[in-house]
């Protein structure tokens, strides 16, 4: 943890509303002026995209399963060493994986490739990372130990595999067979090592549907934001002024002494309101800690 060098990280699957929150971040980095170096999760991938499909025919051949969401599948050392080295020095070195043509043009790099690894430029305010294992634990790292605030986003899981294989089958033209075939590859790793990542978030967003998802595999539309509500739960809850909360998020309650619920379409507003005045925060002390 660190007052001079924040780490911020988002964790949650692709679909689970973490786009959401990363244009909250990057509303609220604006408003505060923060320039922060921004990480993204898949750059700690372990294989490029065509080696990854040869270790999953190669991991299927041997009775076992590799997915993106475990350990085989991803760096989670060099991701710790990281998130130390910034929190210490905020120094490190970062890289970026190139999903599609459009990226490629950007980076100079192939498709399904990563850039080469470069030190992440000096004076930056924090680092801003958005993934799956901002929160990570295992028993060789410990990823969360070096996050001063970690955000979980995490739509019920039949809403999640409803936003997959719509995502997959209309951006990648996989049929519905091979979409559950990944579903249930990556169910071992996505129990143990990115459901315990929620436990140890300082604040979750849960996006919770109003309509029937109880078929998952069979659901032609994906909820929209008016059809669902947006479950919202702090790790300390005494940190928050949760009257003040209530009245400037209309339509929302308290379920729980720590849990508030406001309307899928103020998702985004709720998260400025909330995560603003502690990144704010964070500005404070790392000022406070460079003085002394």
């Amino acid at each position: 943890m660190s007052k001079k060098y924040p780490v911020v990280a988002v964790t949650g699957s692709s679909g689970a509303g973490t786009t959401t929150v990363k244009h909250a971040f990057h509303d609220i980095f604006r408003r505060v002026q923060v320039n922060p170096v921004i990480i993204e999760g898949d750059s700690f991938h372990r294989y490029n995209r065509a080696e990854m499909r040869e270790a999953i025919a190669k991991a299927a051949s041997e009775g076992k399963t590799i997915s993106h969401f475990g350990p085989e599948g991803n760096d989670f050392e060099a991701l710790e060493r990281l998130f130390r080295s910034y929190g210490e020095t905020g120094h490190g070195q970062l890289r970026y994986y190139v999903h599609d043509e459009e990226e490629a043009e950007l980076r100079g790099s192939a498709p399904g490739t990563f850039t080469p690894w470069q030190d992440i430029p000096s004076g930056t305010d924090l680092l801003f990372y958005e993934g799956l294992h901002g929160g990570v634990k295992t028993e060789d790292v410990d990823v969360a130990n070096y996050v001063d605030l970690l955000v979980g986003v995490v739509p019920v899981v039949n809403l999640e595999w409803i936003q997959k294989i719509h995502r997959d089958n209309a951006q990648r033209g996989y049929s519905a067979e091979a979409i559950v075939d990944t579903i249930l590859r990556r169910m071992p790793d996505y129990i143990h090592h990115i459901t315990p990542q929620f436990s140890r978030a300082h604040i979750n967003f849960q996006r919770v549907p109003l309509v029937d998802t109880s078929n998952p595999f069979i659901a032609r539309d994906i909820p929209t934001p008016d059809e669902s509500m947006v479950v919202i739960r702090f790790r300390d809850h005494k940190l928050e002024h949760f009257p003040t909360l209530l009245q400037m998020i209309p339509g929302s309650f308290m379920s729980r002494a720590n849990t508030l619920v406001v309307p899928g379409t103020k998702m985004g507003f709720a998260m400025e309101i909330i995560l603003g005045p502690r990144i704010e925060q964070m500005l404070e002390e790392k000022k406070e800690a460079l003085m002394l």
